[in-house]
């Protein structure tokens, strides 16, 4: 396939763009050439072991200058960075704001950069129904270390963890009740917090970290034996940000064997989110095939009385129809 032999090219960064564009496409006649990049990129050797890395944090923490001073570190220690950043779509006009690239300008002109801003297309977790096959169609084009940016931090927040090797989950001094949000499952998927703008206001930074670390110490023991540990840095200084590099580096060579079996756990996740999807399209589309409109789903409702009942009715239906 042409696309994919591009993206070993020197023109790859626009072939990049246009792989992902297609695996994010929703056309039944993308999904065949999407599903062909998948296999190859998956099949795809690398050169070197490649490190992915989720980053999410409070609106406002200052996720995007973070990952510019983080990522601007990354590149001196000779990788190849590419950042997926999930920006959320709107329930009502289906848009998206996509601003990433202009708030990581230096990185956004680094000739070893990629920045692929993408919508969630509404879905949970923060990430959006193709992040997992971006992520793998990057390390094709020989990115090793790629961020993916997430919406913000919700209950459903696991869901950027089940895709990536380390979590990192960024804070913000001074935020009141923003601490006791951060929910205690999401503290457990951490594998480091980072207190940001400790420059202007350093005295609520020792004490947000502090707040965070008494709610680590109500977390069970983890199985891989790793400490989370809570720092704090200014994005905008520099100021401990090549100690929250060193910290990934050693988490990356400390747990390389458990993110190894990680990473295997994580093509069963997909699979079993392809399958969702499947049925869930396969749905609408008999749903649209019978004429199940607003309308007809009120007047099944008024038959049947209880909504348990007239879905049992409609999946019926839609089972029945689906067998060849």
């Amino acid at each position: 396939m042409q696309l994919f032999s591009d993206l070993s090219s020197p023109n790859h960064r626009r072939a990049l763009g246009r792989a992902i564009t297609l695996v994010e496409s929703s056309r039944p006649e993308d999904q065949a050439i999407a599903a062909e990049l998948i296999a190859l990129a998956e099949a795809q050797p690398h050169a070197s072991q490649t490190f992915r890395l989720g980053i999410s944090g409070t609106p406002g923490v200052g996720k995007s200058t973070f990952i510019e001073a983080f990522g601007l570190e990354i590149l001196r220690r000779g990788h190849r960075l590419a950042v997926l950043a999930i920006d959320p779509t709107s329930s009502l006009s289906g848009g998206s704001i996509l601003g990433d690239k202009t708030r990581m300008e230096l990185l956004t002109r680094h000739p070893d950069v990629f920045i692929r801003p993408s919508p969630n297309a509404g879905e949970l977790g923060g990430v959006g129904p193709a992040s997992r096959a971006a992520v793998v169609l990057c390390e094709a084009a020989g990115y090793d270390y790629i961020i993916v940016e997430t919406v913000g931090v919700g209950q459903a927040e696991w869901q950027v963890h089940a895709m990536t090797d380390a979590f990192l989950l960024l804070a913000q001094p001074a935020a009141g009740d923003d601490l006791q949000g951060i929910k205690r499952g999401i503290l457990e998927l951490a594998d480091h917090l980072v207190v940001n703008k400790a420059d202007t206001l350093p005295r609520e930074a020792r004490l947000a970290a502090a707040e965070l670390r008494r709610g680590l110490h109500l977390a069970p023991p983890r199985p891989d034996g790793w400490t989370v540990e809570v720092a704090t840095a200014s994005a905008l200084t520099g100021q401990g940000v090549s100690e929250v590099a060193d910290r990934m580096d050693l988490y990356r060579t400390r747990q390389a064997a458990f993110v190894a079996e990680r990473r295997e756990g994580q093509r069963t996740d997909w699979l079993r989110e392809q399958l969702d999807r499947e049925l869930l399209r396969r749905l609408h589309v008999y749903l649209r095939a019978a004429g199940l409109k607003n309308d007809q789903l009120r007047d099944l409702l008024d038959q049947h009385l209880t909504i348990p009942a007239t879905a049992d009715v409609i999946l019926t239906e839609f089972i029945k129809n689906s067998k060849p």
